[in-house]
């Protein structure tokens, strides 16, 4: 501990050692990126398949299982899940935490290859691609120019937009919203190709491979070699019309023209979006893992104004910015480090009215600087970003890190206002409290230590807080030994006159001395208080966390399957229509169907043309009289007047706020039948609003069913009547499709009957296809079509089919009230054996998250104990200290229970922190005594004095600590809401632990020295006792 000494004698090393740290934090501090989460990463690998056209129960079968059954032999593999959509099978492989994603997707790459014969031929080829946890887009733009079409708009977002923001570090996919496809469409005349004997097939396989160009072989001409290559690409779209069809028998050849209509338009739209109500052409910017959004928001901003201001874009465009999640984010940034300067300006008040003195207020102030400002070389240097972890760490410790500086200038103090010099005082007076300031560090940073490193996603979520903490108390402890005694050595002055005892010092010493005189009695009072405490907590309510004004409402719109873009379109603008009058909305943005660039943040967000989600963006809180949350109560009656239209409020990014339970069974039909029956329950219960359940509504199927004997005759196989069916309504699959080239690109060509023939059954069944006849037969002569009815969406979890039953909560109820009560509803305990339940979203996390701070708890409790048997060579004495931490809690449930909070995440944090501020107050008060008995103070009167020197650091330390976290407290910016049960959760419990410590722990101190007494007198008798024998 001479250390201090040291710096006293020696003053420019430290001196400089900080000015460098310093430094170096500010430049870290710039460049920092902001963020609302860390970045969790999960290994999750994806294995997308489509098929155009396919069904589910389809797609299910011949390839989802399949996928399945292939990756579940991959080491390592926690969960697989599936969601089985019309044309396209999504499948997530969740690893253990750990592995090497790069290694898991080559793993799962390896295990598709292996069963690809095995899958259709038809599909397109199965995609694997790790699946990064970046919170899906950030912002959306829309894009107008008066002088482009549709589809001109489209392509110049997906050409010349994409491509400039995609060079922009932290920007990771670019994704249209509305807009259309260029394709050239070959719409045949059934009439006509039936007349001349030609089937659809037949025609679009000769289409393609006429319109080709392809490398063929080499000449070696003259003096040098040339490539083959072989035109037969038709340049525009009259020559496209010209191109010959051969027709059956050797009867020649006829024009395309003279069978179809060939036409220059757009594929048959499958998304919309709309803005207050008006068609546009929009695009969202997901960011790249481990980059800032508010960086990415920025570059992004930058980018576009550099696109209009320089022309590279066509006269008269303009792309506004709808709605962006960074400005939460952003807002949320600002309030935590205004939070971090009020409470660091109300700690210095508290310090400089204790202290009554300004250069010692002045000396224990700088301690926060000193130690935060360093600790952002150190996130810098480990990757970390500011965000809502890390600044929450910074927050809570913005009280800590003057503790160890106010012990030493009050100890200091006290040793000059006992006569001696500022110079020899701090020499004493370090030295005299090292021991304890080092104790009171370690054991902080022993409570966090768990908390960065909790296993799961709990433990990746929490890493930068904990180390943050951990970090900042480190240097703050390394600003007490070093600079702090240096400063008071040379800055302190003596006071001029000595300081008497104030009432308060004469309250507690009479308090102090009857506690000591009724040890059981003060023993008791402690112990019902605990016991009070332990009461409270089966009692209260549990949360994952509070809801948050983010500003912006979600609403999600599902209407039957089946249902047109048209239909979900004039739906989705009534709704846009319904949200844009609240007062505190400004901008209503839909986004209809399925997105489109290449780069969706995974095909399992792919939403069908009946699903749409609108984002309504609201104005500025300070100009808006309701929150989120009550203008999503205000208007959820209203969307529930759209016929046939599931509209729910919810939050698509970070925690729900709501409650998810997923079922799973390999029985679908007892699946179905338990998750209708507990769906209609959770309807009715008055707790829960917007209950929504995956269990697809089934959607309308036309069934062709082959006649065997008839087809078999005829020479009709399944597969050609597939594939005729498929080709005459929505044409050939993309990757067999002819392509008609452009300067900048290659435009689809598709071959199907016209529009009009699907919308009649007969038309349908008088469709060719080919046989053994020498010509093709009507569909009808070897099938029958029928009307049906199938799933439109299946879900899987781990092999299994699965219902996932989504709900809001209502006002003052939390996620632990509602899984209670949805439990002890008749439905759910009659549930099937073949059906079980599986935690999933905020359910799942609540309970890792709880599971995972009682394990850093108790880690930390073991932790603690063996810094103090390592610091002070005892097991007995530490036993003292330990003792304390159960006064913490019950101060802390209490206050939550005052205030209706809820027991959840950041609650949890506050109690941690509680843990460590009792355990810092009892070595303060029992080191002192034993360095008293040590000089050989009887010990009463050692417990004496150890409370009347320690009293008014502890006090002044706490009441800094309170300072600290009032702004926190009291709900003040942007995202507060879900930080103020931390901070309400410290000041409850450090009111009453420190009360309760500063009486308790002297008494309990003597019972334990009593205690090693008996063992050392029981333990050498017992030794003279062997002796003897």
């Amino acid at each position: 501990m001479k250390i201090s000494a040291w710096a006293i004698r020696n003053p420019i090393p430290p001196i400089v050692l900080f000015v460098l740290l310093t430094l170096g934090g500010l430049f870290s501090f710039g460049a920092l990126g902001i963020d609302e989460n860390p970045d969790v990463d999960i290994p999750i690998v994806t294995v997308s398949v489509a098929q155009l056209g396919a069904a589910p129960s389809e797609m299910e079968v011949q390839i989802t299982r399949r996928v399945e059954d292939a990756v579940a032999g991959v080491g390592n593999v926690e969960h697989i899940t599936s969601v089985v959509s019309e044309g396209l099978s999504v499948t997530n492989i969740e690893f253990a935490l750990g592995v090497d994603t790069d290694r898991a997707v080559n793993d799962v790459r390896d295990a598709v290859t292996r069963i690809r014969q095995d899958l259709p031929a038809s599909i397109t080829e199965p995609n694997v691609s790790r699946l990064d946890f970046i919170g899906g887009p950030f912002a959306t733009y829309t894009v107008s120019n008066p002088n482009l079409s549709v589809e001109q708009l489209s392509w110049l977002v997906d050409n010349d937009i994409a491509r400039q923001l995609l060079s922009v570090q932290g920007i990771g996919q670019v994704q249209r919203s509305g807009g259309v496809e260029r394709q050239i469409t070959v719409f045949l005349d059934r009439s006509r190709i039936e007349g001349v004997g030609l089937t659809v097939d037949e025609v679009n396989t000769q289409l393609r491979q006429s319109n080709l160009d392809l490398p063929g072989g080499k000449g070696e001409l003259g003096e040098s070699q040339q490539s083959i290559r072989t035109l037969g690409s038709r340049k525009t779209l009259e020559e496209l019309k010209k191109i010959p069809i051969t027709l059956p028998n050797r009867r020649g050849t006829v024009n395309l023209s003279s069978l179809a209509e060939v036409e220059d338009s757009t594929a048959e739209p499958t998304q919309m979006a709309l803005l207050n109500g008006r068609p546009v052409v929009a695009f969202s910017l997901v960011r790249s893992t481990g980059s800032s959004m508010v960086e990415a928001q920025e570059e992004a901003e930058k980018k576009i104004e550099e696109l209009l201001s320089s022309k590279q874009l066509p006269p008269n465009t303009s792309i506004e910015r709808v709605r962006t999640r960074a400005r939460f984010v952003e807002e949320s940034y600002f309030a935590s480090i205004e939070h971090l300067f009020l409470g660091a300006l109300l700690a210095m008040i508290v310090i400089w009215v204790a202290l009554k003195d300004f250069r010692a207020a002045a000396i224990s102030a700088t301690a926060m600087p000193l130690s935060m400002i360093p600790t952002f070389l150190v996130m810098k240097a480990l990757g970390f970003t500011l965000n809502n972890m890390s600044l929450l760490g910074l927050a809570l410790v913005i009280g800590i890190l003057v503790d160890d500086a106010i012990v030493e200038v009050e100890n200091i103090v006290r040793h000059i206002q006992m006569g001696k010099t500022p110079w020899k005082a701090s020499l004493e007076a370090a030295d005299e409290i090292g021991l304890a300031v080092v104790g009171t560090t370690f054991s902080i940073v022993a409570v966090f230590v768990p908390v960065a490193f909790m296993g799961g996603i709990p433990g990746q979520f929490f890493k930068q807080f904990g180390i943050t903490v951990s970090v900042a108390v480190l240097f703050s402890l390394l600003v007490a030994r070093l600079i702090t005694p240096m400063m008071c050595a040379y800055f302190l002055k003596r006071p001029p006159h000595d300081e008497e005892d104030s009432f308060f010092m004469r309250l507690y010493d009479r308090a102090l001395r009857w506690s000591l005189s009724h040890r059981l009695a003060t023993s008791v009072m402690a112990l019902l208080f605990f016991i009070f405490g332990l009461s409270l907590f089966p009692l209260m309510p549990r949360s994952l966390i509070s809801q948050v004004d983010r500003g912006e409402v979600t609403l999600s719109v599902e209407l039957e399957p089946g249902t047109p873009l048209e239909r979900t379109t004039e739906v989705a603008r009534t709704l846009s229509e319904l949200l844009g009058k609240e007062d505190g909305v400004s901008a209503v943005f839909a986004s209809i169907g399925t997105t489109s660039s290449g780069g969706a943040v995974g095909a399992a967000n792919a939403a069908g043309v009946n699903k749409a989600t609108l984002y309504g963006v609201l104005k500025p809180r300070s100009e808006r009289e309701l929150s989120q949350q009550e203008i999503e109560k205000k208007l959820r009656p209203l969307t529930q007047t759209i016929p046939g239209a599931r509209a729910r409020f919810g939050s698509l990014e970070g925690f729900s706020g709501g409650i998810t339970i997923l079922f799973a069974s390999q029985n679908p039909e007892a699946l179905t039948d338990f998750s209708e029956e507990i769906t209609a329950a959770m309807r009715n219960m008055s707790i829960l609003y917007d209950v929504k359940s995956s269990a697809a509504l089934a959607r309308p199927e036309l069934l062709v069913k082959p006649d065997p004997e008839r087809a078999a005759q005829l020479g009709v196989t399944v597969a050609s009547l597939a594939r005729t069916a498929q080709l005459a309504t929505i044409g050939d699959q993309e990757q067999n499709l002819a392509k008609f080239d452009l300067t900048d690109r290659q435009v689809d060509i598709r071959v199907q009957l016209a529009p009009e023939a699907r919308t009649d059954l007969e038309q349908i069944e008088m469709v060719k296809v080919p046989s053994n006849l020498g010509r093709p037969i009507a569909l009808r002569n070897v099938a029958k079509v029928e009307q049906g009815f199938g799933p439109s969406q299946i879900d899987r979890y781990d092999r299994q089919r699965q219902v996932k039953i989504e709900a809001n909560l209502a006002e003052g109820v939390t996620l632990g009230q509602a899984l209670e009560a949805i439990r002890a509803l008749p439905e759910y305990k009659q549930m099937p054996p073949s059906v079980s339940e599986s935690p999933t979203g905020d359910v799942e996390i609540q309970e890792d998250v709880f599971s995972g701070f009682f394990f850093a708890m108790g880690s930390a409790v073991v932790l603690i104990y063996a810094v103090l048997v390592l610091l002070y060579s005892d097991f007995f004495h530490p036993l003292t200290i330990m003792l304390s931490l159960p006064l913490s809690i019950g101060g802390a449930l209490v206050a939550l229970v005052v205030t209706q909070e809820p027991l959840g995440l950041y609650a949890l944090i506050g109690i941690v922190m509680l843990m460590g501020l009792a355990i810092k107050n009892s070595i303060l008060l029992v080191d002192y005594c034993l360095q008293e008995e040590e000089k050989g103070v009887p010990r009463e009167e050692a417990v004496r004095q150890s409370g009347r020197a320690r009293m008014r650091p502890i006090l002044m330390t706490t009441v800094a600590m309170i300072a600290g976290m009032l702004p926190i407290a009291l709900g003040i910016g942007a995202g507060a809401e879900i930080r103020k049960a931390m901070a309400i959760a410290v000041i409850g419990g450090l009111v009453t632990s420190t009360l309760l410590t500063l009486l308790v722990v002297p008494v309990v101190h003597t019972f334990i020295d009593d205690l090693e007494k008996f063992v050392f007198r029981f333990g050498l008798n017992t030794l003279k006792a062997r002796e003897d024998d």
